[in-house]
């Protein structure tokens, strides 16, 4: 099997590569923003909406990173678009930010959801949570020291495991609704919250859907990529979307639209009605291991991008290597899950979620504005193309635009200071390249 431009192994198949994109998006959001989202929302119908909507906005979304993946199916997903079509300051900001905060902040806080749904699920005490989120990185990390094959195998798994964990739940939910002869109305106005703003759903909603670009970061690991990416991008978004949209219903039909607005963790409420015990603590595993599998994928792609930054000269050479048999960024692997646990060590990755947020999003939409310059400059033929062009483009980067603008007024401290964070790279890229004059792109 011929590597790829970056010397990957391209071992990663379409079964292989949905599930990336399935345990990229599926981590603990499902199971706790539905609350969130439904206290603010004024109906059932205005939840589904919701999460319908923005599985939507973000299919578009895979849509036009699955062309971006066509067109350049090497390793680094963002970075490269962003250092093509802006130039390698566009590129070094975004490798800045996912390293100090998107991908590591999003990792050391979900690390710490596992931790502490597993402390919970075996009696663990509290202070146990902070060790066992550090181990989960190393143990994860350490599973892809050993090649894609591996990971991908362990990935699988995680994934597989997730979506069970998914389906008793939606079970559970719709039997609880037939118990007695019916159940609540799904799509039926909650009273207390009519006229609750429609925006501010949005964004733990969108939370939930993140991660749809982590398999454009291991492109140089996918068999066949122009066939197998857009593939394995679409196929992934519409059974991530379909199961949302199922849990959602699952969770209005048990608990109406004022219950699931009123609980704080309605996926181990609606478990324990039917199983009591047993059915909160089943739930509280599958949790446990879609937080896991999610930690996998942002570690694993995260390394991608800060391997083919080496290779550019905008990071340091070292992070470039391969391994030799493996052939996997081991160095730049374990610097990422290295910073990852400091942040869960010093306790400052709750607040560094709200940028990784933030910062996730805006370059999601920057990402896909590459998409007319690649259209206008890369003349040959692209094995897929985005349907509707330009106008799915332009509607996905302003929504996410709209979304950003309105985040920095209703939360303009955390949304500063993430600003703040990916401006501050542009003095460092500077010195960067005072330092290394040759590292020319």
């Amino acid at each position: 099997m011929p590597p790829s431009p970056n010397g990957y192994l391209r071992s990663m198949r379409i079964g292989d590569a949905a599930m990336v994109v399935i345990g990229g998006i599926i981590g603990g959001g499902i199971f706790l923003n539905p609350g969130i989202a439904a206290q603010r929302t004024g109906s059932g119908l205005a939840l589904l909406a919701m999460w319908v909507g923005a599985g939507v906005l973000t299919l578009i979304g895979a849509l036009c990173y699955a062309e971006l993946g066509a067109r350049r199916p090497r390793a680094g997903g963002i970075y490269v678009y962003l250092r093509e079509a802006f130039g390698p300051l566009a590129g070094f900001l975004f490798g800045w930010t996912m390293l100090l905060v998107i991908y590591s902040g999003s990792t050391a806080a979900v690390a710490t959801i596992f931790a502490s749904y597993a402390s919970a699920l075996f009696g663990l005490p509290a202070r146990a949570a902070t060790p066992l989120a550090a181990g989960a990185l190393v143990f994860v990390a350490g599973i892809n020291l050993f090649g894609i094959r591996l990971g991908a195998r362990i990935q699988n798994a995680f994934a597989l495991l997730k979506l069970l964990a998914v389906a008793a739940l939606v079970g559970c939910g719709l039997y609880l609704a037939g118990v007695g002869g019916g159940g609540h109305a799904v799509l039926a106005g909650d009273h207390a919250r009519a006229g609750a703003g429609f925006m501010g759903a949005a964004l733990p909603v969108l939370f939930a859907y993140s991660g749809f670009t982590y398999l454009n970061n291991l492109a140089g690991e996918v068999h066949q990529p122009q066939r197998t990416l857009p593939r394995a991008l679409f196929l992934g978004m519409l059974v991530v979307i379909v199961a949302y949209a199922l849990v959602n219903v699952a969770y209005l039909a048990a608990l109406g639209h004022d219950g699931l607005a009123a609980s704080t963790a309605p996926a181990a409420e609606v478990m324990q009605r039917v199983f009591g015990t047993v059915g909160a603590k089943v739930i509280a595993l599958g949790i446990a291991i879609s937080t896991l599998g999610f930690c996998n994928i942002t570690l694993v792609a995260g390394a991608r991008v800060l391997q083919v930054m080496g290779e550019d000269g905008l990071f340091f050479r070292s992070v470039a290597r391969l391994h030799p048999v493996h052939r996997t960024p081991n160095l730049a692997l374990v610097l990422l899950a290295g910073w990852s646990i400091v942040l869960v060590l010093t306790g400052s990755y709750g607040q560094l979620l709200d940028y990784a947020t933030f910062a996730d999003w805006l370059a999601c939409a920057i990402g896909a504005a590459t998409l007319f310059w690649y259209r206008r400059h890369d003349t040959g033929s692209a094995s897929f193309r985005v349907p509707g062009y330009p106008l799915l483009p332009i509607v996905f980067i302003g929504v996410i635009a709209w979304v950003v603008i309105e985040t920095m007024r209703s939360n303009p401290v955390n949304a500063g200071i993430g600003v703040l964070i990916m401006l501050a790279g542009a003095p460092v890229y500077a010195v960067w390249r005072w330092r290394h004059p040759l590292s020319q792109n």
